[in-house]
C-alpha cells in the first residue's frame, strides 16, 4: 500500500535545506573548507533521499548529528520529525516523549500498511501533534 511517509519526509528535508542555506555562514559566497563540505553533504543527502539511492539514512544521521554539533543554532530549523526518520545517533537529540509520539505513528503506518489499508502520513501526525 502506498503512503506519503517518504515523500512527507523529502519534502521536510527540502524545506530545511533550503531554510538552512540561507542563514549564516551558508548565506555567503565563500565558505570555509568545513562549512562548504557540510553544504555539499546536505546538497548529496536531499539529493540521496530523493533517489533513495546509497545508504542514505546513515549519511542522514551523520550530517543531521554534525548539524546539531557544530551549528546547534540553526537546529530549530529542522523539524524534529527528520530526527525520527534517519533514526539511530539523531534519537539522541530526541526527548522520550517526542520519541513515543512518533512510536505511536510508525505503529498506526505499519497496522494500515499490514492490512493493506491506505495511511496518511501527514493526517495522523496533525491529529497525535493535536494540530486539527
Amino acid at each position: 500500500m502506498i503512503s506519503d511517509y517518504h515523500p512527507f519526509h523529502l519534502n521536510l528535508l527540502k524545506v530545511a535545506y533550503n531554510n538552512l542555506l540561507r542563514q549564516e555562514p551558508f548565506c555567503h559566497e565563500e565558505l570555509s573548507e568545513n562549512d562548504a563540505q557540510f553544504q555539499r553533504q546536505l546538497t548529496d543527502l536531499v539529493q540521496a533521499v530523493e533517489q533513495q539511492s546509497g545508504d542514505y539514512i546513515e549519511s542522514g544521521q551523520q550530517i543531521l548529528s554534525r548539524l546539531v554539533r557544530h551549528y546547534p543554532e540553526l537546529v530549530p530549523l529542522l523539524p524534529r520529525d527528520l530526527f525520527w526518520y534517519f533514526g539511530g545517533e539523531c534519537l539522541h537529540f530526541m526527548p522520550d516523549d517526542e520519541i513515543e509520539i512518533f512510536q505511536r505513528l510508525d505503529e498506526q503506518r505499519y497496522e494500515a500498511e499490514s492490512a493493506g489499508e491506505p495511511f496518511h502520513y501527514e493526517e495522523a501526525r496533525a491529529h497525535i501533534l493535536g494540530l486539527h
